[in-house]
């Protein structure tokens, strides 16, 4: 079979950082954190009091004051981003272009907000007061429907709901489209939006979140010594990924080619990964084995790096056990040091700065990396940002469940 090469012609972003894109990029360089004190409802009961809000967003500026009320949070995200995306690749979804595009969202929880809303509504105000609008709200899918409905894009429209892993693994399925055949671009990525009383809960119940609420820059702070949990947070991460001679007929700009994707099982427990990290390792060597290189290739890992105990230390003997002692000269880095773990979204923007770091061969540093746990002892470019010229990045994403997801970018070249 003749397998179409596939590239990546569009990025997207909202962050805990920024609006768009470029400020979110550009202060990732600059070493700066995004987590803050909660400021959408009253934490003072809870045991953690921060995460990584998005700030300033305005969503009147992409959609209409009218839908924007039939819209969960996550899904004006998603919509917005869509719009940035398809601007930055200047792809202008029309004609016989709609059937050919199709979309592949990751989301772990959906609109939980919207949960929340019209739980607490029903209760108070009985039945008749919940909305129309509350399940088409809250579905996971509908952020993919929304922005298929934004932009006209008529191609296979689902989402990927696999946890932490769902933003990877949307950008999986979509290149495996792609790489088929079956269409000529996708849009994909993750979205995600839970800071809410009830996921605080959840996740405090479980003990997974930081509690260094004095600190909240510094609560998020991978392969540390020190580090107590991760920090929830929200946004949106979006690639648009096409078939290479689709791209070259219309002169698209090209960051980065998708050449494998990975996924496994760990098969172990609901919550914490295998020790060994064997079922991590199982999903970087699909994706090394699909894109046909010997792991010694690759010279950058975009970390999932989540900052809890088990993950860190999980990822950093998974990484061992595929690259052997090339582990030790790959810089590995952490986004969710200054973004938070965005869930279900996660995948997708840390894949969008994974391209980035390969076409500004700049590599964003990990912060807060001030006491190196001992048995976390790779690279993980905790100097700032580092300069350097990349052929390929994988990027990982692990989650509830024992999912794993990992992708590959290399530099385009002809």
């Amino acid at each position: 079979m003749n397998y179409k090469r596939v590239v990546v012609t569009g990025v997207g972003a909202i962050t805990p950082l920024g609006n768009d894109v470029e400020v979110s990029w550009k202060r990732l360089l600059n070493g700066e954190s995004g987590i803050a004190k909660i400021t959408r409802f009253d934490c003072s009961l809870y045991d953690t009091k921060i995460a990584g809000e998005v700030k300033g967003f305005e969503p009147e500026k992409f959609i209409p004051k009218k839908q924007i009320k039939r819209m969960d949070r996550f899904n004006r995200y998603a919509v917005a981003t869509a719009k940035m995306l398809l601007e930055d690749a200047n792809l202008h979804i029309k004609g016989e272009t709609c059937n050919q595009v199709g979309i592949v969202l990751g989301c772990g929880l959906g609109g939980i907000e919207t949960i929340e809303e019209f739980h607490e509504k029903l209760l108070k105000k009985g039945p008749n007061r919940v909305s129309p609008f509350y399940i088409p709200k809250l579905i996971s899918n509908i952020a993919a429907g929304q922005i298929a409905i934004f932009t006209k894009a008529k191609g296979p429209n689902m989402v990927t709901t696999s946890a932490c892993a769902s933003g990877c693994h949307s950008i999986g399925y979509a290149y495996s489209d792609i790489k088929l055949g079956r269409v000529k671009a996708m849009i994909c990525g993750g979205v995600e939006s839970t800071i809410t009383p009830m996921a605080l809960s959840g996740f405090n119940a479980m003990r997974a979140l930081s509690t260094r609420n004095e600190e909240p820059e510094k609560a998020s702070r991978p392969f540390d010594r020190d580090r107590d949990g991760f920090v929830m947070s929200e946004g949106c991460g979006l690639l648009l990924l096409e078939e290479l001679e689709h791209a070259k007929e219309r002169g698209a700009k090209i960051y980065a080619e998708v050449v494998g994707f990975g996924a496994s099982a760990d098969a172990h427990h609901i919550t914490a990964p295998e020790e060994s990290g064997e079922g991590m390792a199982n999903a970087m060597m699909a994706a090394i084995r699909e894109a046909e290189i010997p792991p010694h290739y690759v010279d950058h890992i975009n970390a999932h790096g989540t900052s809890t105990p088990l993950n860190d230390l999980c990822e950093t003997r998974a990484i061992k056990k595929v690259f052997g002692k090339h582990a030790y000269d790959i810089p590995i880095t952490a986004n969710k040091s200054m973004i938070g773990h965005m869930l279900g979204a996660a995948g997708g923007v840390e894949s969008v700065f994974s391209v980035l770091s390969i076409y500004h061969e700049k590599i964003p540093g990990t912060i807060n990396l001030e006491n190196p746990d001992p048995e976390c002892d790779l690279d993980y470019v905790n100097d700032g940002t580092r300069k350097k010229r990349l052929n390929y990045a994988l990027c990982n994403s692990f989650g509830f469940g024992g999912t794993n997801a990992c992708i590959l970018f290399k530099r385009f070249e002809e």
